[in-house]
């Protein structure tokens, strides 16, 4: 028997004011970029630099920022906040050919002044409101990355893709001018689902909400409030960009059926891949696609 899954129903009915709103105050908020050149970081085909940028509380932001030698413009590779502490400088492979960028959302490493995340810990921080969210900072965070990729000269601007898990979404959505997205197992899109299985652990960070929720079971549905304002199925619509949705088998939490229920919402072109376990087998695969759509 095939599997489904269950689309999400509670869409707040101020949805997308919400994310206008979001959008008007990070507009009034100086991205006021710094780029300083990181020698270490930099190689034999490419500079590095130390980005500062500004995103809205106003909140100061690090990024690695990587540029090929050459005449450009080029295309371009934004890897999105993951649920991580820590952000890794971007791939040998990808400064080759790419003007790649990791931005340090707040509270990750090196963009811990005022606010040092806890992991875990940071997916709740927050949550009674939709406006005090984290999270609400941490996609502003996203879309100020976009932006100044779209302001770079060596950056070819309509060829910038995203890869991550939901914030590539949500960055796709709210920056239409993104051409594609490489998405990975989307924690927000099977939160619901997840939870209403009734498994003893979930991954992070489910696991955050499940305790959330045992330990403060009052605030349960002002949680669930919340976290409907960063279902990637809401945001879907606006997702013109090509998009790859990377999925596990059956068994997985991200599977087809919960990978295909998305794919046909998004408003772009959208391509399902299972992953096969093997690790390298199935980052060859996934930069053929990647390169295929912008490097063509």
């Amino acid at each position: 028997m095939a599997k489904t899954f269950p689309i999400p129903t509670t869409k707040p009915a101020d949805f997308d004011a919400y994310w206008d709103t979001v959008l008007a105050e990070l507009a009034k908020v100086p991205a006021a970029p710094t780029l300083d050149p990181n020698p270490l970081r930099s190689t034999e085909f490419s500079t590095c630099y130390s980005l500062y940028l500004t995103s809205i509380g106003p909140y100061r932001l690090y990024a690695y920022y990587n540029v090929p030698h050459g005449p450009g413009p080029f295309p371009a590779i934004l890897h999105t906040p993951a649920y991580a502490s820590v952000v890794p400088q971007t791939s040998f492979e990808e400064r080759q050919h790419y003007v790649s960028m990791a931005i340090c959302a707040r509270g990750q490493r090196l963009s811990d002044k005022p606010f040092a995340a806890s992991f875990p810990g940071l997916a709740t921080v927050g949550i009674d409101e939709p406006t005090s969210y984290v999270y609400r900072g941490i996609v502003a965070d996203t879309v100020r990355a976009i932006d100044f990729l779209l302001s770079r000269r060596e950056v070819n601007a309509r060829q910038i893709i995203l890869t991550g898990a939901d914030t590539a979404l949500f960055g796709a959505a709210l920056r239409p001018q993104v051409s594609a997205a490489l998405v990975t197992d989307p924690v927000f899109y099977i939160a619901e689902s997840e939870l209403s299985r009734g498994h003893d652990h979930y991954v992070y960070p489910i696991d955050e909400w499940q305790e959330y929720r045992r330990a403060y079971p009052a605030k349960e549905a002002a949680m669930w409030k919340t976290l409907s304002y960063f279902n990637p199925y809401y945001f879907a619509p606006r997702i013109r960009a090509n998009v790859r949705l990377s999925h596990g088998p059956d068994n997985s939490p991200f599977n087809r059926a919960a990978a295909e229920a998305l794919a046909e919402a998004i408003a772009g072109k959208v391509d399902l891949d299972e992953r096969t376990g093997y690790g390298y087998l199935d980052y060859k695969r996934m930069i053929t696609w990647r390169d295929s759509v912008n490097l063509a």
